[in-house]
């Protein structure tokens, strides 16, 4: 389950990136109609964006400070990297809507793989199909629902992400990312895509 500590640093990071995107001052009720959360949240988000000196509020108007800058770029390039990955495969709709849900749980060294899986012809094959204890890279979670698809992704099970298949048994497949197992039925499994990985 989410923490609601979690969720105010999602909510701060979509307020960053909308001022940002919008290259100028907006008015704070653009924030509120963009963000679909809670008013208390926002507000929260907002208080705390501010005593981080990230954003300046005057005039019912919302701006970035100069840190504020630099920290709405890195979580816009976060965006767009994911975003253009997933446009290889899915329309521009549904590329942005699964980038703004990774782009809050992705690392440094994941954007970086994502960048080097851009670059590549192949595609991945199903978890349920890679090899026992080889180390590989995800490349896809090919998963409609959203609900699921957040899930999935903030367990740490997400595109750029190396994996080991540990097990398979009675229609699981048991994965490792870093020092975490997680057991995820063949029907979730099937739709993750996975190469080997290859050091560079």
């Amino acid at each position: 389950m989410t923490k609601n500590s979690d969720i105010i640093k999602i909510i701060k990071e979509d307020i960053l990136r909308t001022v940002i995107e919008e290259k100028k001052k907006i008015p704070l009720n653009l924030i509120k109609s963009k963000i679909k959360v809670s008013s208390s949240s926002i507000s929260t988000a907002l208080k705390e964006l501010g005593e981080e000196n990230l954003i300046i509020i005057k005039n019912g108007f919302i701006q970035l400070s100069k840190n504020g800058q630099i920290q709405s770029k890195i979580i816009l390039e976060k965006h767009l990297v994911l975003e253009n990955y997933f446009k290889k495969n899915l329309n521009k709709k549904k590329a942005h809507r699964k980038a703004h849900i990774l782009e809050h749980y992705v690392s440094e060294e994941v954007i970086k793989n994502i960048k080097k899986l851009h670059t590549l012809k192949r595609k991945g094959v199903p978890l349920t199909k890679f090899k026992l204890n080889k180390e590989g890279l995800i490349t896809n979670v090919d998963i409609l629902t959203n609900g699921l698809f957040e899930r999935i992704v903030s367990m740490g099970i997400l595109p750029g992400e190396r994996t080991q298949v540990v097990n398979r048994n009675s229609g699981r497949i048991v994965i490792r990312i870093g020092n975490k197992k997680f057991a995820l039925s063949n029907k979730i499994a099937k739709n993750i895509k996975i190469i080997e990985y290859e050091k560079t």
